[in-house]
């Protein structure tokens, strides 16, 4: 298929509450390096600001990052601030909260309650910014995350928050936020090559209750932040072949099919993958494509 002129509209549209944004977005992960974190090389900064610049001329406004997105020479949201500050109206930009790296980029503790507010005040530091439009409770495996989601309330209360979402969640965690506030958005691991019979119920439930699913890894599948391994299923590749498209686009358009609540936020440092993963949201694979990649993607169940 032909990406040039393929722009994000073309994947239609949600709702993060009041914001409307296309389903095709982006994520900044791998703006820093070539794998994220601290794994690979560092990005050449010229190019993954023109990445974002880019991004924007096909028609992205949704771009998801993390104050801990960075590595030994880049930041990401400095990336982000720097390409498209000051921001247009209809972008939106969602971040993470929750985990921690220090200034040499290993893990630390995770956040208290009580320190969210820093977290959130960082964000906004480093995007340049006086509110944040989504901003996402990372749960790092505690049980409850009532405490937590509560504080990052009284943040939007305060108005440093427009929208609140959680990440990294189970059915339990998402009713205990909903208790709490209104949830916009769930972000978890989740594609065609990671399978789990109980995130697919998750991605129904918020279907349901008319709450974004927002996946992340749904190129790399279990390559995770080292980005996707190297092989690809037969099956993906004779779906591909008969679309003229990339293995990774059918995997987007997968994603993509499972509702049309569930939203991608594929990530790259590269011109050419970014048009490509944008392309993706125009590819409509048949009923039969469907259940055939379906099965591959329960195949590990």
């Amino acid at each position: 298929m032909t990406s040039e002129k393929i722009t994000a509209a073309a994947a239609g549209t949600w709702n993060l509450g009041d914001l409307t944004v296309n389903r095709i977005g982006f994520g900044a992960m791998r703006l820093t390096g070539s794998a994220a974190f601290h794994h690979g090389t560092p990005s050449d900064r010229d190019r993954s600001i023109a990445v974002l610049r880019r991004a924007i001329e096909l028609g992205v406004n949704h771009i998801d990052t993390a104050a801990f997105y960075f590595s030994s020479l880049r930041s990401a949201n400095e990336l982000i601030n720097s390409a498209l500050s000051p921001y247009a109206d209809e972008l939106v930009i969602a971040t993470k909260v929750g985990p921690f790296r220090d200034y040499s980029g290993e893990w630390g503790t995770s956040a208290r309650p009580e320190d969210l507010r820093g977290h959130v005040e960082e964000n906004l530091r480093q995007l340049g910014r006086d509110h944040l439009d989504v901003v996402y409770l990372r749960r790092m495996r505690q049980d409850s995350i009532a405490e937590h989601f509560g504080a990052l309330a009284e943040l939007r209360d305060a108005g440093l928050i427009r929208h609140l979402a959680v990440s990294d969640v189970e059915p339990r965690h998402l009713a205990e936020a909903l208790a709490i506030a209104p949830v916009v958005s769930v972000q978890n691991k989740y594609g065609l090559d990671s399978p789990d019979p109980g995130t697919d119920a998750l991605v129904r439930t918020c279907g349901e209750q008319g709450i974004a699913f927002v996946p992340f890894f749904a190129i790399a599948g279990k390559g995770g932040a080292l980005g996707p391994g190297a092989a690809t299923d037969d099956e993906v590749l004779a779906v591909a072949r008969a679309h003229g498209a990339t293995p990774a686009q059918i995997r987007l358009a997968w994603t993509l099919q499972q509702g049309p609540h569930v939203l991608a936020i594929p990530g790259t440092g590269n011109p050419d993958h970014l048009a490509e993963n944008v392309a993706a949201g125009a590819l409509r694979l048949t009923d039969d494509e469907m259940a055939r990649l379906d099965a591959l993607h329960t195949r590990g169940q």
